[in-house]
């Protein structure tokens, strides 16, 4: 399993916003979770469902939406 097949998007979950594994979860939450400092291990051990590599996912995934070519009027 790659580290991307842990985001799922299912079109009545979430409004169609990525989440992990078929979870609830939005990769925006734990995003959120941890720009507001929360470490990997609290947010583990809130969600006790989520594995360390579902953390990596997020990041991967949210690096993968950042990369992205910006086009410019010359």
């Amino acid at each position: 399993m790659s580290l991307l097949d842990r985001i799922t998007i299912e079109p009545g979950k979430c409004g169609g916003r990525p989440c992990i594994r078929g979870t609830r979860l939005r990769v925006v939450d734990v995003l959120e979770l941890l720009a507001a400092g929360a470490s990997h291990e609290e947010i583990l051990a809130d969600y006790s469902f989520l594995e360390a590599a579902d953390i990596q996912a997020v990041l991967l995934y949210a690096a993968r939406l950042a990369d992205h070519t910006v086009l410019t009027a010359a």
